[in-house]
């Protein structure tokens, strides 16, 4: 039904965080309901005597219940149930219509993974060239790598590049070197949300400890000292 009807609803909430959560929760509650159809049987509350009641004047007797009424007050109610039918929720079959051709979605998606593909190059290609000490290649590739860091896919790339770098021990690196890993880092964790705090930033700790430069025999300075302002 939603790749049916919903379609262009969903091209128009593209981009809008609001609009494309309420959808969520509408479609949440509506597989709720299809997997819960009975609602939960609610208790009747006997409310307690206010505080000083009993030093009220005209109190009525509470009258006496004949013990015959709700025996059949109970009897009727027993029958009802016995007979009763089952409560089965009656299946309703109807026909979906097939929608729009499954090609016209995967060629919107493939055109945006194509994109995602090519920033993951640049990024990938940024990186050797730091550690190739291509600086003039790398300086080219910085103004798209930088824009690149705003999609979480180009920031786990980064910590991912990062990391092989740090196991094949080139972690000590260059004035030059150091100044974009660092900036690199610094982009990255400035557009990580909460949601990155338990992925990238987590990922990112370790390399902060690894990367590091000589600032003069014996003064080692760590990528940390750099980056530990981020939230």
């Amino acid at each position: 039904q939603l790749v049916a009807y919903e379609v262009k609803r969903m091209h128009a909430e593209e981009g809008n965080k609001q609009k494309i959560l309420r959808h969520i929760k509408e479609l949440a509650e509506k597989l709720y309901k299809n997997e819960n159809p009975y609602p939960a049987v609610t208790m009747h509350k006997v409310q307690k005597p206010t505080e000083g009641c009993h030093l009220r004047l005209h109190q009525k007797p509470f009258p006496r219940l004949d013990e015959g009424t709700v025996q059949w007050i109970i009897d009727q109610a027993t029958a009802k149930l016995q007979t009763a039918p089952p409560a089965v929720k009656a299946e309703k079959k109807c026909m979906v219509p097939s929608g729009p051709p499954i090609a016209a979605i995967m060629e919107r998606n493939g055109n945006a993974l194509a994109n995602s593909a090519r920033r993951l190059e640049v990024v990938r290609n940024c990186i050797s060239y730091v550690f190739e000490n291509k600086m003039l290649e790398a300086k080219k590739l910085f103004p798209a790598v930088l824009r690149a860091m705003k999609g979480r896919a180009a920031r786990h790339c980064l910590t991912q590049e990062l990391n092989l770098h740090v196991q094949q021990n080139r972690a000590v690196l260059d004035h030059q070197q150091f100044d974009f890993i660092i900036r690199m880092m610094n982009c990255c964790l400035q557009d990580c949300t909460a949601m990155d705090e338990h992925g990238i930033a987590a990922a990112l700790l370790p390399l902060v400890t690894a990367f590091c430069r000589k600032l003069s025999p014996g003064i080692t300075q760590f990528a940390y000292s750099c980056v530990q302002e981020h939230v």
